[in-house]
């Protein structure tokens, strides 16, 4: 690959991240509206089942991969963690400033390196386990235990966290699978997880509704697409820095849409989770 062309595919990578965020900020806005509308496993499996709706070509296409995973049982794990997961940030998004929420989902990645040392046997770097102390330091900042009211949000978006590494966790140990198959299994799998406990707490959608519930399945989709799209022609390495500007749009978005101005202590939280993430990738750059 010429300079020219590795160029142009950081710059069309940037701009495939940058939409990414957009959309998925766009999602989460949707889903706190109608989070009080709708319990958040129905919104989930609505989700899913657009999503399900716009891959039905590649479902096909893979239908034999799809009838004979390698692993089953490890997928179907994967996807009852990543269900968990969504349900609980849908719960926490209505409960919780976007701004928040989108915050503290930054120290998933530090929680899966825990799991993967504990569950793996993975080897970690000095600098990833201070990372994840002053990671730690960051959300007591924003947090407050002291002075924060612990609420149904909060602990939903902690078990967002948690069960989210732990899909992490599934997906490295099935690194033997066909990703695209995975994508489809997972979004497949997760229509049908999600359809009995949402037919349990359904509740009958008002008409004006479907255009918002439609609207989460689709940015939702495309939203991963947009991502896959991204680290298909980037390098990691330069879209990271990028990835941080989620917290911009959450910010704007939650103070254009429902009025929610972050305070100081969570602005300095969100500024030491993201210099300490910066930080370690740079050192762990530098090392090799």
């Amino acid at each position: 690959m010429d300079a020219s062309t590795a160029a142009r595919d950081s710059r069309f990578g940037i701009v495939w991240l940058l939409s990414d965020t957009t959309l998925v900020t766009g999602m989460t806005v949707l889903v706190k509206m109608q989070g009080a509308s709708y319990p958040a496993i129905q919104l989930v499996f609505i989700r899913a089942l657009i999503g399900l709706m716009l891959i039905l070509p590649m479902i096909w296409r893979h239908r034999r991969q799809l009838a004979n995973p390698r692993d089953p049982l490890r997928n179907i794990m994967r996807i009852s963690c990543n269900a968990v997961a969504l349900t609980s940030n849908f719960v926490a998004l209505t409960m919780l400033p976007l701004v928040l929420v989108n915050a503290l989902g930054f120290t998933r990645p530090l929680v899966s390196m825990l799991m993967a040392v504990a569950m793996l046997g993975e080897q970690v770097s000095r600098w990833r386990w201070i990372g994840a102390v002053f990671a730690f330091v960051g959300v007591l900042i924003m947090l407050a235990p002291d002075t924060f009211a612990w609420n149904l949000g909060l602990v939903a978006v902690l078990l967002s966290i948690v069960f989210g590494a732990l899909a992490t966790i599934q997906t490295r140990m099935l690194h033997y699978e066909n990703t695209t198959v995975m994508m489809v299994f997972y979004t497949a799998g997760l229509t049908v997880i999600t359809f009995t406990p949402a037919l349990f707490v359904w509740q009958p959608v008002r008409s004006e509704d479907w255009p918002a519930l439609l609207g989460i399945g689709l940015l939702a989709q495309l939203g991963q697409f947009c991502f896959l799209r991204a680290y298909q022609i980037a390098s990691a390495s330069l879209l990271a820095p990028f990835g941080y500007l989620s917290i911009v749009f959450a910010t704007a978005s939650g103070y254009v849409f429902f009025n929610e101005v972050p305070d100081l202590r969570t602005l300095i939280g969100i500024v030491v989770i993201i210099a300490t993430l910066q930080a370690v990738a740079f050192l762990e750059r530098r090392k090799r």
